[in-house]
């Protein structure tokens, strides 16, 4: 094959055209074309009123060689050989099957590989199913009514099922093609694998992570819901098994720990059981919400109606005057802002998008980093213990029902509670209560974000428009701790491989799923695959 990069298309040309400059590029007849493939496709809108879409391409062509020999020009080279390799397995031998605990992105991919090299593993999940799950979720929503292992951090799929479904990454993995391919062929829409931002969105998302766990199934693997790791055994500082819901023991020599960021009582579990963690820094902040028509319009100028486009998107930063930072996070277009506590008495949000992005409002999290030096703690769960506090607060700041606090961004810059909404209807349900942020918050962190506004609206024209809501809190954007594992990714007990956002070695679908692939290459390297 033959690689052909910065091929541009303006808006108004079709997909049609792309054979044509093919055959111009590399002076060839049609009759020599066997095929071609989109590698990657993005969007350069850096000229609103030249907005082009540029690809990367992938070309089958006779006489392959003959061609690049005459064509010299960077931008056509041979297409590198980047699939995926599974590793050599090793020759000690497992008494019993791996068991991964999570079905998140890292725990779900740890899982299918080691289902596809004959490891047979046994896959514990605390949360239901995921169309039980999504009941309980849509019952939260509509009534306030949280179950504490079946929310949007507990069940299959992870935290990620109820999000935008973000296959962007800036980790440069051949393992991420790999990931691509596998969520395609269990249902996602192909376009993810050239898409230079891809999305699945919750609704397919659902529907994928149901087919992996059947080809995990398929495959020899056993998939257990309703199903927490609540103790290890452990003898000799190895892992020896795994206690489930403090009855039953799996025996097992090596484990995936994929619990995600939000498995607190897991956390004080491995504390207890002397697992070496550290504290790690996060961030905390708001959901803020504007019309996505205004995004639209500010990013794409005068072509921001047409189709093509979809929903734009943004990404900002902006360092503030007191040393920290402030950014955007996980922006949704055209979602919602969802509730996401797993815990009782705490509020926590979280953004979604369904594939389709078509929702009146574009949401993200805007949050300011925070770390160990703001715990005043040097207990390893210090910052589970700070986000825990904040989250209280904003239960209380939202009428102590699960409603969440809210404010207009003019209130929020005038130091003033809100009383009335603007033009923004918030999408957070089951509601919001309208007060004063800087009750759920720490002033640093309000200060930061009121610096942030004005200079971030500078760089996207509507950022701080004064109708737009903001919703608190978001203190999930990572993992409060690291659990600390050795260049054979095994932590201080041998077979335990902690893996994913959860365990600090990741921030995103991707990268987590990835991380999974890793711990699951380790143990395959170690140990021969079941018989």
């Amino acid at each position: 094959m033959i690689r052909i990069a910065e091929i541009k298309l303006s808006i108004d040309q079709n997909e049609e055209m792309l054979k044509d400059i093919i055959l111009k590029k590399l002076k060839v007849n049609e009759t020599d074309l066997k095929g071609y493939t989109i590698y990657k496709k993005s969007i350069d809108a850096r000229k609103k009123d030249q907005i082009q879409f540029v690809y990367t391409l992938d070309v089958d062509i006779k006489n392959e060689d003959k061609v690049l020999n005459r064509i010299k020009d960077k931008n056509i080279i041979k297409t590198p050989n980047k699939a995926y390799q599974y590793v050599e397995t090793g020759s000690s031998k497992l008494s019993y099957p791996p068991v991964v605990i999570g079905t998140g992105p890292a725990g779900l991919f740890a899982g299918l590989i080691l289902a596809r090299m004959g490891y047979r593993p046994i896959i514990l999940e605390r949360g239901k199913a995921v169309d039980e799950r999504s009941r309980d979720v849509a019952d939260f929503w509509k009534n306030g009514k949280l179950d504490p292992e079946s929310n949007v951090q507990f069940g299959e799929g992870g935290a990620g099922t109820f999000s935008d479904g973000k296959l962007t990454t800036q980790i440069k993995d051949i393992r991420c093609r790999k990931i691509l391919e596998e969520l395609v062929e269990a249902g996602a829409p192909e376009e993810i694998i050239y898409y230079s931002k891809p999305h699945v969105g919750t609704d397919h998302l659902r529907r994928v992570v149901k087919n992996i766990r059947e080809t995990i199934i398929a495959l020899g693997g056993e998939v257990r819901f309703s199903s927490k790791a609540t103790n290890f055994i452990i003898k000799e500082d190895k892992i020896a098994g795994v206690e489930v819901n403090h009855e039953e023991v799996i025996p097992t020599e090596a484990v995936v720990l994929a619990v995600g960021h939000s498995a607190r009582d897991t956390f004080h579990m491995l504390y207890e059981n002397k697992i070496d963690i550290q504290q790690k820094a996060f961030s905390i902040g708001v959901r803020i919400e504007h019309p996505q028509e205004i995004i639209n319009k500010s990013q794409y100028g005068t072509c921001w109606e047409n189709s093509k486009l979809g929903a734009a998107d943004y990404k900002l930063s902006y360092h503030a005057r007191n040393g920290r930072s402030a950014y955007t996070f996980c922006m949704c277009p055209g979602g919602q802002v969802v509730a996401a506590a797993s815990d009782e008495g705490g509020v926590v949000t979280n953004g979604m998008s369904y594939y389709a992005r078509n929702l009146e409002n574009a949401n993200s999290a805007l949050l300011v980093g925070v770390g160990p030096e703001d715990f005043h703690d040097n207990h390893p769960l210090a910052g589970v213990f700070f986000q825990e506090k904040w989250e209280k607060e904003a239960f209380k700041a939202g009428g102590s029902n699960y409603h969440a606090p809210a404010q207009l961004v003019k209130d929020f810059l005038q130091d003033v509670s809100s009383t009335e909404l603007g033009k923004v209807k918030p999408s957070y349900t089951p509601g919001v209560h309208l007060t004063d942020l800087r009750e759920c918050l720490p002033n640093f962190v309000t200060e930061t974000m009121k610096e942030a506004l004005l200079e971030l609206d500078k760089k996207l024209k509507g950022f701080a428009m004064g109708d737009s809501i903001m919703t608190g809190v978001e203190t999930r954007s990572s993992s409060p701790i690291r659990i600390l594992r050795n260049q054979d990714l095994e932590s201080n007990i041998i077979g335990l491989y902690p893996s994913g956002e959860g365990a600090g070695y990741a921030g995103g679908i991707i990268s987590a799923a990835v991380d999974g692939i890793k711990v699951a290459e380790a143990i395959a390297k170690k140990y021969a695959p079941l018989q």
